[in-house]
């Protein structure tokens, strides 16, 4: 999308129960019963679009469509929108509608050169032009859409109402548009409006704006990917859900927008020339004391109190209270309940006056709002912000610094990061090394909380830089660990880490009173093993900071330090007591109102559960993390749970919930490469399941070389994995072992399991696949026995997976077949989708060896359901695999692709049954019968019911099978 280019959102968002309203009122005017349909909303709001929509279906449905406008300046002209109906009419091409069309030319040019009653003359052309409309009979149904209805003139109107009472007993629908914000007082739609909708003659559609998530849908529309929730919040802000508006905006801004801080790129950029001219060209008409208001008015923002805007115009009460009133007919500015305060209709209209206002007016008027503002005590953010303005820059830091502070204390941690910015771009020249350090680690603090770690580390090094400077040791070093955790977002790997933390320890050696310093950076080097897996050192490190700061009554260190030792418990598999430890720690945490430490804290157990294979313990605590961290505003936290939300979700077999979370993951979490990865990584698994190859690379091998880079196990080895098991699945069996190996290394270099366990099945088959069944023991044996030294639960079943495959590659069919169900049964308890569906083909193959072939097309059948309804087309094509492998005579059955169940399914499907009506006649689920529905959908390449019923009237069960 082109800068400046001319855009349209290809979905209608927001508009379904409106479209559902239309298509019923067709099918009454299909069946003879007509009616007249208002469509009411403000400029841009999607008016046309709905009626667009609305011919489409029409058209479909068998209706003659005609339209007509009015223009401006139509409302003082005679009949302009029945001459603009007549012209549409005379190229129809029902030969009924062309005559009605010149009947009309006719009968109101006709109007000019007639003599004698005018008032006699215009009743009775109106009567006669009704008749016109509603005596022809066309072969079709009709229908009419009139646009701009707030343009047009009375004669066209006169005939439109005496019309309304007549469409009830014909096949003709009547759905006129007009604009709701320009219905000014005397316009003759708005008597007719009134009356036509009071008498029940017509109804009427008033289109609301978007809401939040709306707008989020639209936007993510317009740009083919979701959009960034910052950069959604944002446009709402400025657009204010209004469709046209979104998709002006949109067009205007550079293509690269959302990777660069999308929400502040938004909130900058220039109101788009084709929506401020249209509010200047209204603005012109305005009184020059109103314009003046209005100027001031947009100079104090978006909403104004009327005390306010006197004490700053410095006009007579009266006066601004009658600049009011006209900014109000205009349809530019809105009352407050209170009817004390006002808002402007939409910001667009507040940022184009604004705009239009000369700079040394809009710097006066802004300190006078300021000066204003401080004698009526508004909050410190609003007056900094006017300060600021009027490039009072000493006040603008003072009120900033206040402000951002109270900001931070309520969480509010967005508008405090803008207040410290606000504070640091008036930095007064004067002030202490050690104040401006303080300034910067608190704009850091917030930078963090908001997933800005470029500005973060900006700031946290400064800070740094200004409190070695000063000599104060126990400042520069107490900065940190706070310099560590962002570094590593950043993709920073463990050795510079580390040494950061050790350079900090050792700075304070003869520091006396550093013990809370030190205990922190204990911490901080638990938490850096953590992560890159190397359990021993995190635990002795841990433990020693865990106890200091009990010693010393540090809460927070002591909570960071326990969520560490949790995780690191149960990665060592020590899982009752991590668990415990881990949930004490958020307990606590959120108890006492430790915002970071509470949401670390749901982090480190939903991260850690997701990675172990305990899915209901992700799901749950992930869940109420995600609630969490956003009602506290920790957005780095937020998303990276997320993240890994989408991995549960994919490991579930949620597929079509995965790709939403970690689309949304990977737009939102720019700012932590943690979070990148793995939502890069959950896609690639889901392209890969997807048979999507070439997706699938690039998404995991962007994540393996972010990760690699990193040098951290849980970075590198879950994508790395992803590109193991795509090559396998395309039969590059050297290139999937290739990756096994280094994968397996890497783990054994930490005497990792929980990356581990996925490589030993998928180098069990790529060996098997080779031929080579020695190989294959050898690597089961030897990622077993490390598995078995971790014994984490999750990671065990595939150990009994692997000794099945390679009992059935033996040829010992019973032992394999027993050990396969067990590992199925033993996946199937886990929720783990990708695995536990291979095991029940695995479970087919041993079957299809013991000569059970009713066993085997179960087990197919099962397969495939399952498969449809995550999206899984590689599993899918696998049980296809086993069942052609048998020499089937499925596939020259009369129903095929269906298998036999799956037919019976689709004709009562054809027959019109519902899925409750087919489960109580076949006694199944309801549930059971839309999997086998979604399937039969899949399989045949349908979209609709109707297409099922299709293609079973083309089957011939007298076929030969």
């Amino acid at each position: 999308m082109g800068a400046h280019g001319v855009v349209q959102s290809p979905v209608l968002v927001g508009r379904d129960s409106f479209l559902t309203l239309v298509e019923r009122r067709l099918t009454d005017a299909a069946a003879g019963e007509g009616g007249l349909l208002f469509v009411a909303g403000e400029a841009g709001i999607g008016k046309t679009r709905l009626l667009s929509a609305l011919a489409q279906r029409a058209s479909a449905n068998g209706f003659a469509a005609v339209r007509a406008a009015a223009f401006p300046g139509d409302v003082q002209s005679l009949a302009g929108l029945l001459l603009d109906l007549a012209s549409n009419l005379l190229p129809a091409r029902d030969p009924v509608l062309s005559e009605l069309g010149r009947s009309l030319t006719s009968r109101v040019r006709g109007l000019a050169d007639a003599a004698g009653d005018a008032h006699h003359r215009r009743r009775v052309l109106v009567q006669d032009l009704t008749d016109l409309l509603v005596s022809a009979e066309p072969g079709t149904p009709v229908l009419m859409i009139l646009e701009d209805l707030h343009w047009a003139d009375e004669l066209s109107l006169d005939v439109l109402g005496h019309l309304a009472g007549r469409l009830a007993a014909r096949p003709m629908l009547v759905a006129g548009a007009y604009r709701s914000d320009e219905l000014y007082p005397r316009l003759p739609m708005r008597e007719l409006r009134a009356r036509l909708l009071s008498q029940r003659l017509a109804e009427e559609i008033r289109l609301p704006r978007l809401d939040l998530a709306q707008t989020a849908a639209m936007s993510s529309a317009l740009l083919g990917r979701p959009a960034p929730a910052q950069m959604v919040q944002a446009i709402h802000e400025r657009c204010d859900g209004i469709p046209l508006h979104i998709e002006e905006f949109l067009a205007a801004i550079d293509e690269d927008t959302p990777a660069r801080r999308p929400g502040v790129a938004i909130q900058m950029a220039a109101v788009p020339d084709t929506l401020g001219d249209a509010v200047l060209s209204r603005a012109r008409h305005l009184a020059a004391l109103t314009r003046d208001v209005a100027s001031a008015a947009a100079v104090i923002g978006r909403s104004f109190d009327f005390d306010l805007l006197t004490m700053v115009t410095e006009d007579d009460p009266g006066e601004v209270a009658r600049a009011l009133r006209e900014l109000q007919d205009a349809y530019l500015v809105l009352p407050g309940a209170d009817e004390v305060t006002f808002d402007f209709r939409h910001a667009l209209i507040r940022d184009t006056l604004y705009a239009d206002t000369a700079l040394p007016l809009r710097r006066h008027v802004h300190e006078r709002v300021a000066r204003s503002a401080v004698d009526r005590g508004y909050r410190g953010a609003f007056i900094s912000a006017h300060f600021e303005q009027a490039q009072c820059r000493a006040l603008a830091h003072e009120y900033a610094v206040a402000a951002a502070s109270e900001a931070a204390s309520v969480s509010a941690h967005g508008e405090a990061l803008d207040l410290y910015r606000r504070a640091v771009r008036n930095l007064p020249a004067q002030l202490p090394a050690l104040d401006r350090a303080a300034l910067f680690a608190a704009l850091g603090d917030e930078a963090t909380a908001t997933d800005d770690n470029t500005a973060a580390a900006e700031a946290y090094q400064t800070a740094h830089e200004l409190t070695a400077g000063a000599g104060d040791a126990r400042a520069a070093a107490a900065l940190v660990p706070r310099m560590v955790a962002v570094a590593h977002l950043l993709g920073e790997n463990l050795p510079v880490r580390v040494g950061m933390l050790q350079a900090a320890l050792d700075s304070l050696d003869g520091v006396a009173g550093a013990d809370r310093e030190r205990a922190r950076l204990g911490s901080a080097m638990a938490a850096a093993y953590l992560v890159d897996d190397r359990l021993d050192e995190a635990i002795q490190h841990g433990e020693a900071s865990r106890a200091e700061s009990q010693r010393i009554g540090d809460d927070e260190a002591a909570l960071n330090t326990a969520a560490t030792l949790g995780s690191v418990l149960v990665f060592a598999g020590r899982m009752e007591e991590g668990w415990r430890l881990l949930e004490n720690a958020i307990d606590r945490a959120t108890g006492a109102e430790q915002e970071a430490e509470a949401a670390r804290g749901y982090r480190m157990i939903g991260s850690s559960a997701s990675a172990l294979v305990e899915y209901d313990i992700a799901e749950r605590w992930l869940t109420e993390g995600i609630g969490y961290a956003e009602k506290v505003e920790l957005w780095n936290h937020r998303h990276y749970m997320a993240a890994h939300l989408a991995h549960v979700q994919w490991a579930t077999g949620q597929w079509q919930a995965a790709t939403q979370t970690a689309e949304q993951a990977l737009a939102d979490g720019r700012g932590g490469i943690t979070t990148q990865i793995t939502a890069q990584f959950v896609l690639g698994y889901l392209a890969m399941g997807r048979g999507d190859w070439d997706r699938a690379n690039d998404l995991l091998g962007e994540a393996f070389a972010q990760g690699d880079r990193m040098a951290e196990v849980q970075r590198l080895s879950p994508p790395l994995w992803g590109l193991a098991e795509a090559a396998r699945c395309r039969g590059n069996y050297d290139t999937a072992l290739r990756h096994c190996e280094r994968g397996c290394q890497a783990s054994a270099d930490v005497a990792d399991a929980a990356s581990l366990f996925p490589y030993l099945l998928t180098g069990v088959r790529a060996h098997l696949a080779r031929g080579d069944v020695d190989a294959a023991g050898a690597w089961s044996d030897r990622v077993a026995a490390m598995l078995t030294a971790r014994a984490i639960p999750g990671t065990l079943p595939a150990i009994g997976h692997a000794r099945g495959l390679l009992l059935l590659a033996r040829g010992e069919v019973p032992a394999a077949y027993q050990a396969l169900q067990a590992a199925s049964a033993s996946w199937q308890a886990r929720r783990r989708f990708w695995e536990g569906t291979l095991a029940r083909l695995d479970l087919a193959a041993a079957a299809a060896q013991a000569r059970r072939r009713g066993e085997v097309a179960v087990l197919t059948d099962e397969v495939r359901t399952t498969a449809a309804a995550a999206g899984a087309a590689v599993l899918a094509a696998a049980a296809d695999r086993v069942t052609e492998s048998l020499g089937a005579a499925r596939p020259t059955a009369p129903w095929h692709p269906l298998s036999e169940r799956e037919f019976e399914v689709a004709r009562l499907v054809a027959a019109g049954l519902t899925n409750r009506q087919i489960a109580d006649q076949l006694v199944l689920s309801p549930k059971t019968i839309s999997a086998h529905i979604t399937h039969i959908l899949t399989k045949l390449g349908a979209a609709r019911r109707a297409e099922i019923g299709a293609w079973c009237a083309t089957v011939r069960l007298d076929a030969p099978q």
